[in-house]
């Protein structure tokens, strides 16, 4: 056979056009299958059977294209058609396939924004309604839908938006819901209530298109407590069903299996998940919850779930407020638990890589336990976010600031990542972006003492000086300030200003003892009122406090000898008392035990208390060649005296004793 007459041939008779058009209008007809009928209720029967008989009819178009013409007439023989009407017959063929491909385009086009450019398998999860009489069994309702989010999150062809995201939606006003998918990006909203009246659960549920206020799907469970346990796994497959997203094997085995089977394991671990991830990370919360869950594991200790969060409270309290070996070795302990039970539990691995990142600051380690955790649980914003961390920890801001941005999408709402984009901009230096980021933190945490105060830091940082922040702390009542860090701004602005007596007063003021300062930990107030005096009235004034906060210093340092932190700030209080050797020693040895190679966040800051401490002590060339590197360096920059930008060089007190050194005044010119 001579294949080139015989393709010829194929051309010639249209054959080659019939199987374009074939292909066009069938797939259009099985998108119009999948995107329409599900909403009629057509069942996916239905769906399989277009789809089947499209395939059949493939060989058996082409047949027909071989040996008839479409003429209009109706179907001809092929050597019963002029060439003038074939040519005439494939023209109108070219038409009917452009149209037909113009209207799969349109088709594609209306599926991905049909929700306002929101993805059509995207979903947020609002606060469950507790319809219970005890209000101290709102924990429960906002368990359910927890459990019913973190499933929904393990599901790879879904975008779902985080817990903290949708937080801020509890008991919307009707009406507002498509204003809300707007803000969260999705697409279709899952809505419910819970009510719990001793061992039953009522559970009700409904699934709305969001851009039509259009109810999808809807069911009522009613079942004994422990009937409920494997509900989170029964409702995410049905969501997913509804919304067409394919689930491998693998994610449908994560999404229905059950947690536990014992039913008041589940409630302890419910009521210690809502204290876990309470914003604040206060410590009592975190305290209760390691409780509840040490509860829920000895009544079920193959309760693999709450041996993953017990790990990670234990590491959130290592890390935010005690750094103890004894939170270290449990949360280690723990995390190994919950893998040795179920080595593909993404909470798991999430634990496992907080401790590898947090106690061991082994990131690569720590990354790849995240990477194994963001597959199992591909939406959970949360280790998105700690990655992101991580890369700044290893001097890739660029990469951090866009891993942020992309944490953004599935956690739109959440005030912590646009605070994250405010620390990373500003250790870039980038005022522009850092202020535009702080806006979007402040309209997102309207209330928040934090972000109030860091804006006017930021505007310090700039060089606009302490207006806009005195007149933030001036507005806060004195009796809000539960760590003190209130009055240590307060102490700062007024040390900047050099009313040393208004530094003094801030301090005087204060029951405590200690305050939210320094790095590592809290900061005596023996040492800023030392300071104080040491400013205003001169070293041996200030000795006996600065000698009391050397010594809170040096406690701290023996009993922490690995904490750079430590060695940090008893090095900066050897400084100011003038003791020139232990002060280096100790300034050195923090950088040795955070080199910037390996830590570029606290390794930068460890750098700006050696360069303060050399300050101190007389160290002018070292410091100058220092500071000049610092200048340029990313993350030197903080809300506190050692920070390096050219506003804090020129404003600050503590860098008084550089002022006439000409290095130093050309320093300033030279970066202005």
């Amino acid at each position: 056979m001579d294949f080139r007459n015989f393709f010829s041939e194929l051309k010639r008779r249209n054959v080659y056009r019939a199987a374009v058009g074939y292909c066009a209008v069938s797939w259009l007809l099985i998108q119009i299958a999948t995107q329409v009928f599900p909403f009629f209720e057509i069942s996916n029967a239905t769906v399989r059977l277009i789809v089947v008989v499209s395939i059949a009819g493939f060989p058996i178009a082409m047949l027909v294209a071989w040996l008839y013409e479409l003429t209009p007439e109706g179907l001809v023989r092929e050597e019963n058609v002029t060439p003038a009407a074939r040519r005439g017959i494939g023209r109108r063929m070219d038409f009917v396939i452009i149209g037909v491909l113009l209207l799969a385009v349109a088709l594609l086009l209306f599926d991905r924004f049909r929700s306002g450019g929101a993805p059509a398998k995207s979903i947020a999860v609002l606060p469950f309604e507790n319809m219970t009489d005890d209000k101290e069994n709102a924990f429960f309702a906002d368990g359910i839908q927890d459990d019913i989010l973190t499933s929904l999150s393990k599901i790879s062809d879904l975008k779902v938006i985080s817990r903290t995201s949708t937080l801020p939606y509890r008991g919307r006003k009707a009406g507002k819901l498509r204003e809300i998918a707007e803000a969260l990006g999705v697409a279709t909203v899952l809505e419910g209530s819970v009510r719990r009246s001793g061992n039953r659960v009522a559970v009700n549920v409904q699934l709305i298109e969001a851009r039509n206020d259009r109810q999808i799907w809807a069911e009522r469970y009613d079942r004994t407590v422990e009937d409920s346990l494997g509900l989170q796994g029964e409702l995410s497959a049905e969501i997913a069903r509804k919304l067409r997203a394919k689930l491998s094997p693998e994610e449908k085995e994560r999404v229905t299996r059950k947690p536990t089977s014992n039913a008041e394991a589940y409630a302890l671990y419910l009521r210690a998940f809502e204290l876990e991830h309470r914003p604040d990370t206060l410590l009592r919360d975190y305290q209760e919850a390691e409780e509840l869950y040490r509860q829920a594991i000895a009544l079920d200790p193959e309760f693999a779930l709450a041996h993953a969060h017990l790990a990670s409270t234990s590491a959130a309290i290592f890390h935010f407020h005690e750094p103890l070996v004894a939170w270290a070795t449990k949360a280690r302990a723990e995390a190994a638990a919950a893998l040795r039970l179920d080595p593909n539990l993404g909470e798991g691995h999430f634990a496992q890589g907080l401790c590898l990142y947090w106690m061991d600051e082994n990131y690569e380690a720590a990354l790849q336990e995240f990477g194994i955790a963001a597959r199992l649980s591909p939406n959970e914003s949360d280790i998105s976010a700690l990655i992101a961390a991580i890369q700044r920890r290893q001097g890739k801001w660029e990469e951090a600031i866009a891993s942020y941005e992309r944490v953004e999408k599935l956690d739109p709402q959440n005030p912590n990542i646009a605070r994250n984009l405010v620390y990373t901009n500003s250790g870039l230096r980038r005022w522009p972006a850092a202020t535009r980021a702080m806006k979007r933190w402040r309209s997102l945490a309207p209330d928040s003492l934090v972000a109030k105060i860091q804006a006017g830091y930021l505007e310090v940082a700039q060089g606009h000086g302490t207006r806009a922040l005195a007149g933030v702390l001036a507005a806060i009542p004195p009796e809000t300030d539960p760590d003190g860090g209130v009055s240590a701004c307060r102490w700062d602005v007024a040390m900047i200003e050099r009313d040393f007596d208004a530094a003094e007063k801030a301090l005087r003021n204060l029951p405590l003892e200690a305050l939210d300062y320094l790095n590592g930990g809290a900061t005596p107030k023996a040492l800023l009122l030392g300071l104080t005096i040491l400013a205003r009235d001169g070293p041996e004034a200030a000795r006996p406090m600065l000698e009391r906060a050397r010594g809170e210093f040096a406690v701290a340092a023996k009993a922490a000898p690995m904490i750079a932190e430590s060695h940090a700030n008893l090095g900066l209080a050897a400084a100011f008392l003038g003791l020139k050797d232990e002060a280096l020693r100790e300034g050195r040895r923090a950088v040795e035990l955070k080199p910037i190679g390996e830590d570029a966040v606290d390794g930068a800051i460890m750098l700006c208390y050696l360069a303060l401490i050399e300050a101190r002590v007389g160290e002018n060339e070292a410091v100058i060649a220092r500071l000049g590197q610092l200048l340029q360096t990313a993350g030197a920059v903080d809300s506190t005296f050692y920070s390096i930008t050219l506003a804090d060089l020129k404003a600050r007190w503590v860098w008084d004793p550089l002022r006439g050194e000409a290095g130093f005044a050309r320093l300033l010119e030279e970066r202005r």
